[in-house]
């Protein structure tokens, strides 16, 4: 066979694996699992760190603000160092929607050796265990949820115990309105299930541990157990650290996909998509030249090749790289549809999949080299040059 054949041949084989070994990933099925509502409804404080969101908070807040939940609620809005009146707004917001009691608190500059947002939670959940919550919701200021969504998070997580979840996160559903949006969003959490496939994170005993930080419910014994946020102080892919810490702790977790809790933020052109793939992509890969020199080729074989060696075989008369890379194509295709699906997008997407992906592989690059030129994860006028990776299994 030609070596065009020849990777046609391995990025088949490869699909084959993603299709069958990888934890079905592509399948969007893992939602709130289904529980009898609970006798007595645990006290919770809901944790939001906010800098500079007051564009966000007359959507998000008095979604909070206007939770359906039986039993004692507060939030907690830590105002993290905003210019834009963030906190003012957000105590406007309090007093127009009423609702559960609302504490707006800044935590002043972070110490040393801690990011930004981990520094901002940290403080809005020692203000929050003043009342011994039982659970604590952590949120961003950009998701809004839907009036029974913390009901319904509390009634999945369960009793206290073996029966029960330590950790229940959702992937907000990300708005998709804009051309890029359309293009870029579904397939950043199809990638995300790729790494971390959904049940397997789901399932006890799985060493695999991943969570979407815009929405998790963590008991708050878990939380003093696993010793978050301070055992993770560092990183920069906190919802993945988060989740690891309380599993490493023997906390048990699920992650799944949301359907009544949604981002509002926009991302209206590639530039905005750009940066929030970019700060954190080669977190993703601990900052190993050596995980980016394997990471891009193992890209360029599944992504890529497919189409590539599709039409290079029609071109050359090179029947097996040609259905070998036409398969593979129609395999990947395959895969994206549920996400697409979910996100109640155009299925003609998904044959541009190796498109997107090349999106993506061009902002992991980018993502390093902004990382050894100092400028490392960069969000919202802080810089961390050299974070730390998330901790380990």
């Amino acid at each position: 066979m030609s070596a065009v054949a020849w990777i046609a041949v391995g990025s088949l084989v490869a699909w084959v694996w993603l299709l069958l070994g990888q934890g079905f990933f592509w399948v969007t099925d893992q939602r709130l699992p289904l529980r009898s509502l609970p006798a007595r409804w645990p006290s919770v404080a809901v944790v939001v760190p906010a800098r500079d969101e007051a564009r966000m908070l007359p959507v998000s807040l008095p979604s909070l603000l206007a939770q359906d939940y039986p039993g004692k609620l507060v939030v907690v809005l830590v105002d993290d160092g905003s210019t834009d009146g963030t906190g003012e707004l957000a105590r406007e917001l309090g007093r127009r929607c009423g609702g559960p009691v609302l504490w707006v608190v800044d935590p002043g500059e972070p110490e040393p050796g801690w990011t930004g947002k981990l520094w901002a939670v940290r403080h809005g959940i020692a203000v929050a265990r003043r009342d011994d919550p039982e659970f604590l919701l952590l949120t961003d200021a950009d998701i809004a949820h839907e009036p029974d969504s913390l009901r319904e998070l509390v009634a999945a997580a369960g009793p206290a115990g073996p029966d029960g979840y330590d950790l229940v996160s959702q992937m907000a559903r990300l708005r998709v309105e804009s051309f890029w949006e359309r293009l870029v969003v579904p397939a950043f959490v199809y990638f995300f299930g790729q790494l971390f496939p959904f049940r397997r994170v789901n399932r006890t005993g799985s060493r695999t541990a991943a969570a979407a930080g815009g929405c998790v419910l963590l008991r708050t014994g878990a939380a003093v157990r696993a010793g978050v946020p301070e055992s993770i102080r560092q990183a920069v892919i906190d919802d993945v650290s988060l989740a690891r810490a309380v599993k490493r702790s023997g906390g048990r977790i699920w992650l799944g996909l949301a359907e009544r809790v949604d981002s509002v933020r926009p991302y209206p052109g590639l530039g905005e998509l750009w940066r929030m793939v970019s700060r954190s992509a080669y977190a993703q890969l601990r900052h190993s030249p050596l995980l980016l020199a394997g990471t891009v080729p193992g890209l360029a074989l599944v992504y890529l090749a497919p189409p590539v060696t599709l039409v290079a075989g029609a071109v050359a008369g090179d029947a097996v790289a040609g259905w070998a890379g036409g398969l593979a194509w129609a395999v990947m295709t395959g895969t994206y549809l549920p996400m697409l699906t979910y996100y109640r997008q155009s299925l003609w997407l998904a044959p541009l999949l190796p498109f997107t992906a090349s999106l993506y592989l061009l902002m992991t690059v980018d993502s390093a080299v902004r990382h050894y030129r100092g400028r490392g994860a960069a969000w919202k006028g802080r810089t961390y040059p050299r974070p730390e990776p998330a901790p380990e299994p």
